[in-house]
């Protein structure tokens, strides 16, 4: 499928960028020790690029489905504070957070991969899916990456978002 080329328009006004989780910030891959732990694999490039999404003054949060403490935790090494965990219902969840930040649909952006994703990601004002997001997803979205979930597609949308702002590169160097 072609990528189609992202409105600079649309991304100058994003001051918040939502995440799903599985498919989008890991591969959507679920693996489990013998011991029954679980474990996920996060991208580094996609946590430095929201360290620097953050330092240029826009927000970040989560929306899954599915609720894991590494989660929590990887929310909580990238000072990601919005974070909704169990919740089948994105829509509300994205209402909650709208309510709560203020801003306007269009000041957000979305990235989600899967059906589950719809309901906020045709409701922000950028939306984005992995290169292997499901079809329905791919047809409605304004943005392909050419990365796959967890293998630096987060970085794709954050380095977009930065370039069209004018802050792409400005940030203070950090780990991620």
């Amino acid at each position: 499928m072609p990528v189609k080329k992202p409105s600079r328009t649309t991304l100058r006004k994003v001051k918040m960028l939502l995440l799903d989780v599985d498919g989008v910030m890991t591969d959507g891959g679920i693996y489990f020790s013998e011991s029954g732990d679980e474990l996920k694999k996060f991208n580094i490039q996609d946590g430095y690029g929201i360290v620097k999404l953050r330092r240029s003054g826009i927000e970040v949060g989560i929306i899954t489905g599915r609720v894991s403490k590494i989660v929590a935790r990887r929310a909580a090494e990238l000072g990601i504070t919005q974070v909704h965990q169990n919740l089948h219902d994105k829509g509300s969840a994205f209402e909650t957070i709208r309510a709560a930040t203020g801003l306007r649909e269009e000041e957000f952006a979305y990235i989600g991969d899967d059906e589950f994703d719809l309901p906020v990601l045709t409701r922000v004002g950028f939306s984005a899916t992995p290169a292997d997001g499901v079809p329905a997803v791919l047809k409605k979205v304004d943005y392909v990456c050419r990365r796959r979930g967890g293998e630096g597609a987060v970085r794709e949308v954050i380095d977009l978002i930065l370039a069209a702002q004018g802050t792409a590169g400005k940030s203070r160097t950090t780990h991620a």
